[in-house]
């Protein structure tokens, strides 16, 4: 008896030993739970905060003097002032829209897929020390500094209109086209395209879904993951990739800008007078500007200065260089000369086109996108205009939109990693997803079509409305004299 009272103590003994134990090891994993580090708050690295200002710069030096002497020197000396006018007050009046609301319209999250909210109105919340996601996960650059960069873009887009409707527009009508095209076509473009959550709030719910330890966890954290994928621009959520504004900035641009000219109709003399550029060393230099400007453009969309920066930057040399080349050769067999303004144009073409690729596709897809786009863009500046008859002054539509579509679709294809492009990250798995032409073209296609139909009608909303209130042309004598003494009551050149 006595036997067995002690095995029952000693079982009682050893099952309060083991209970004990659980409870310590249940303890001190919830002590090792509450002290556990919480996600890492994505950081600021000097490198890039450097790196992105410089780019920035190089942006506005596209701008201002790159494109205003690229244009200035296409058109003929009476109107040269006029056109550098234009692309100036484009800087100036997008630069103070953009901080009142453009940035908020474009990058916040909005009760619909289409444009943003105000909740940055003003930059609200944009502090030195707020942070904007780049492409890694845990790597940011200061919010500030993605404003500014994006300011730059915005400018620029309404600035390339300005190349179809020069000669023939009073300023008082494009002073007020400008902001109102920003407002109502940029901004809503650059949610649908490039507005996400960003790679740190993907990548934390993707974790938690992996984490949830049952069913009811789960199906809360995929629904959060969800949530999170959902907040994106329309165009964004379809997959469609556009690294740096292919449809932001040049269809958008080029679409406006055909339906700017037809609106306004012929200049006086078209067809009949000569109407040569009065400056080809104007238009060299300031494509050169272009040229240099556009490594900010397309290696600063990286966000960052690292290997995807690089990509982008080789790509912009050697898709330029091959687009001019093209260009060039195809002007000589048609024309039996080379000529600087085809070189220089074709380059345009090249930079315009590898825009959406430039950090997608390795740098022998590029060279091929280069070649393509400047022998199309070269047919649609020359035949194709020639034949439609409209009067695109410096082919604002030839290179921005038809370059831009080229580069847009073509990245759909370029990107494949079997191709030398690098894929598209999937921030959920953390790896490369898997290519899949079709879905990739066709979203490239609907992107495209989306951004024609959506600048092509409201551009001619705007001037239409715009038209009904003060009007779009100066009156034929004040056109005739030149829009620099009639507009502006000074004169480029002296003698």
């Amino acid at each position: 008896m006595t036997s067995v009272s002690s095995s029952r103590a000693s079982l009682a003994g050893l099952a309060l030993g083991i209970l004990f134990a659980l409870c310590m090891m249940h303890f001190t994993f919830d002590a090792a739970l509450a002290q556990a580090p919480a996600a890492a708050e994505p950081t600021v690295n000097k490198g890039d905060t450097a790196w992105m200002l410089t780019a920035t710069v190089l942006v506005l030096l596209m701008t201002i003097p790159g494109l205003a002497l690229f244009y200035g020197g296409l058109v003929r000396s009476k109107n040269t002032l006029s056109v550098l006018m234009w692309v100036f007050y484009a800087v100036c009046i997008v630069t103070i829209l953009w901080v009142f609301v453009g940035y908020s319209l474009a990058f916040t999250g909005g009760s619909t897929s289409f444009i943003g909210g105000f909740s940055k109105a003003f930059l609200s919340g944009v502090t030195p020390d707020s942070k904007a996601a780049t492409f890694s996960v845990g790597v940011a650059i200061p919010e500030l500094l993605y404003v500014c960069f994006q300011m730059t873009f915005a400018a620029i887009t309404p600035a390339l209109i300005v190349g179809a409707l020069v000669e023939r527009m009073k300023f008082s009508a494009m002073a007020l086209f400008l902001p109102l095209w920003v407002l109502l076509v940029y901004c809503p473009i650059a949610h649908m395209v490039w507005y996400w959550a960003g790679p740190d709030a993907i990548d934390a719910a993707a974790k938690a879904v992996a984490a949830a330890t049952d069913a009811a966890a789960k199906a809360a954290a995929e629904a959060k993951l969800a949530e999170v994928n959902a907040d994106s621009g329309l165009i964004f959520s379809w997959g469609a990739i556009d690294f740096a504004g292919g449809t932001v900035v040049h269809i958008n641009s080029g679409i406006a800008g055909l339906v700017g000219a037809l609106l306004l109709g012929k200049r006086i003399g078209f067809g009949k007078d000569l109407m040569a550029p009065h400056s080809l060393t104007f238009n060299m230099i300031g494509a050169s500007l272009l040229w240099v400007g556009w490594f900010g453009f397309n290696a600063g969309s990286n966000l960052e200065a690292s290997g995807g920066a690089v990509l982008a930057m080789a790509n912009s040399f050697v898709a330029t260089a091959a687009a001019a080349l093209a260009w060039m050769f195809v002007e000589w067999m048609a024309k039996g000369k080379p000529s600087m303004l085809g070189i220089v144009t074709g380059a345009v073409a090249g930079l315009v086109a590898v825009t959406p690729a430039s950090g997608f596709a390795g740098p022998m897809g590029a060279i091929v996108l280069g070649l393509i786009a400047g022998a199309v863009c070269y047919v649609f500046c020359s035949a194709v205009k020639n034949a439609l008859g409209y009067d695109d002054a410096l082919d604002v539509f030839g290179v921005h939109c038809v370059g831009g579509i080229v580069g847009a679709i073509l990245t759909g294809i370029l990107v494949n990693p079997s191709l030398g492009g690098t894929g598209i990250m999937n921030y959920e798995t953390g790896k490369i997803a898997e290519y899949v032409f079709s879905t990739q073209v066709l979203a490239q296609i609907k992107a495209v079509c989306l951004t024609l139909v959506w600048s092509g009608v409201g551009t001619l909303i705007i001037l239409k409305v715009i038209d009904v209130i003060i009007g779009l042309r100066p009156t034929p004598e004040a056109e005739r004299e030149g829009l620099d003494l009639t507009e502006h009551g000074e004169r480029a050149y002296t003698t």
